[in-house]
């Protein structure tokens, strides 16, 4: 939708009194041309920027598979145009191109967006142990000493700008994260140095703000020496500032007094989110890329057709994988087909809204949970009444409400995820009792993103289910499970979560209390 609002914008240059101005040549204006009036110049800028947005896509109609490309649409849909509509050439020139810009800035993405998105950036970054100047220059690397591994190998390499770096950067830096902060204000510092001196109107920082701000963040970070290197070379660019001459003498009387400061290496440690204990097991397996231990050489897992005694499976049987045994959770391969997976994806998309967890008796949104989700009804479409009797044909589970909750569809957009978490309430205060149909019993969880290239097993169109509880009703610690962040493309998955009430007969209690 942003992409679709910034085209409709950009095409209606063309109706702006005057005409389209001749061919622009990546770095401006045709070798040669001379621009005549204001008027034609803002066309110049915005058919300029209407090139670079376009250069994006390679199919409009499809997601954006790589991150970084995902990040630099939002941030010129959202930073870049603003600037160039409130430019000084535009304020010269023609009302149309503010008024045009004001129409479709409601369906622009927001900072929110931005932020979102260079936050996503600096999460692969950690999960991953993505090196930030390979992601500067389009690449998606982990280098482990002189170990580098190529976890993503895009069709085009698309490398970001000074500006795109700053706002990763600053993003961190207005979070007081200067873990993240200094690595890439440094790219963008070494960026702004390689093209000092060229003009482009869409940017929002320069050489100097770069430098500005990581001197900041390495003061804070307790680096004084570079804090003072960085400083002393703003001010060759900018010696009437008054703020950084203050900056360098304060600098210096720190060195004076503590000399070692001078060769010390300030060593930052990364951010860690306090309610994650199991951060290091979490990240560890997101890195295997989705790779699994060797099954057949486990007797106790097995593949069969299931059909669960089951009339409504007897003439086309599920193939069932046993991967794993305590807990149990099992694999449907095939579960759905293309266009019922599809369909899914179409009908959650118009109601799609932020994820949230529980907290106690509240529904929070929180950051160890990235994604957007809808609730549909089977009286959506008669596929979803379909999908049901599946379900319940393969569990041999009433997943009819309230023994059941309504489907649900969840997006993983740029860098989603969500950190280790139980599906089943671990609180006797929790929003899930208020069905009064008990707790979370099973999980039934269907596959429905697109395929990607290049990331290891596909399970597209399959389905996982596990229960969540013992016999005895009591929470299975061993159901922790978690949606490593989206390193490419998006990824939808859907929840059919099952209830206690109403599985009496069909999952009874066992005659062992430990059960």
């Amino acid at each position: 939708s942003f992409y679709h609002a910034a085209m409709s914008l950009l095409l209606a240059l063309s109706d702006m009194p005057g005409h389209r101005p001749s061919p622009i040549t990546a770095g401006g204006f045709v070798s040669g041309q001379t621009v005549v009036s204001g008027g034609e110049l803002i066309l110049l800028l915005s058919f300029r920027f209407y090139d670079k947005v376009l250069s994006l896509h390679e199919d409009p109609a499809a997601p954006v598979a790589n991150p970084l490309l995902a990040f630099t649409l939002i941030k010129r849909l959202q930073s870049d145009w603003r600037n160039v509509v409130h430019s000084l050439e535009a304020s010269e020139n023609i009302q149309a191109l503010k008024d045009g810009y004001e129409k479709v800035e409601q369906d622009l993405p927001a900072f929110e967006d931005l932020e979102g998105a260079a936050r996503a950036l600096m999460r692969l970054q950690d999960v991953y142990m993505l090196n930030v100047k390979g992601l500067a220059r389009g690449v998606f690397q982990r280098v482990t000493g002189s170990d580098v591994t190529d976890l993503y190998s895009p069709r085009r390499i698309f490398s970001l700008t000074a500006d795109d770096c700053f706002q990763v950067g600053k993003v961190a830096y207005d979070m007081g994260d200067y873990y993240h902060a200094i690595p890439w204000l440094e790219e963008a510092v070494s960026l702004f140095r390689g093209s000092y001196g060229e003009w482009k109107t869409e940017d929002e920082a320069s050489l100097e703000d770069a430098l500005d701000h990581l001197a900041f963040a390495c003061f804070q970070a307790g680096n004084v020496s570079c804090a003072l290197s960085l400083s002393r070379e703003f001010l060759l660019y900018s010696p009437e500032n008054k703020r950084m001459a203050r900056n360098v003498l304060k600098y210096e009387r720190l060195l004076a007094e503590s000399p070692h400061q001078a060769v010390a290496e300030a060593v930052i440690q990364r951010p860690r989110v306090p309610h994650l204990r199991t951060r290091d097991t979490y990240e560890g397996l997101c890195q295997t890329l989705g790779s699994q231990p060797i099954h057949y050489q486990i007797p106790s897992l097995y593949c069969s057709y299931e059909t669960n005694s089951s009339p409504y499976l007897l003439l086309q049987p599920i193939r069932k994988e046993i991967i794993h045994l305590e807990p149990y959770v099992a694999l449907y391969h095939d579960f759905v087909s293309d266009s019922e997976a599809q369909k899914i994806r179409e009908l959650a998309e118009p109601w799609l809204q932020r994820s949230v967890v529980a907290s106690g008796e509240k529904q929070l949104q929180v950051e160890y949970r990235i994604s957007k989700s809808a609730w549909l009804k089977d009286t959506v479409d008669p596929m979803l009444v379909t999908l049901d009797h599946r379900i319940a044909a393969l569990t041999g589970l009433d997943v009819q409400p309230p023994y059941a909750e309504y489907l649900q569809v969840v997006n993983y957009g740029i860098g989603g995820h969500y950190e280790p978490h139980f599906d089943h309430a671990t609180s006797p205060s929790s929003p899930l009792y208020r069905m009064k149909s008990g707790n979370r019993v099973a999980t039934f969880m269907i596959y429905v993103s697109l395929a990607l290239e290049g990331l290891g097993t596909e399970i597209l169109n399959a389905a996982l289910f596990w229960w969540n509880l013992h016999r005895s009703g009591e929470g299975d610690g061993d159901t922790l499970h978690a949606g490593c962040p989206v390193l490419v493309g998006d990824k939808w998955v859907a929840n059919k979560w099952i209830h206690e009430y109403g599985q009496e007969f069909r999952r009874p209690c066992g005659s062992n209390p430990e059960d």
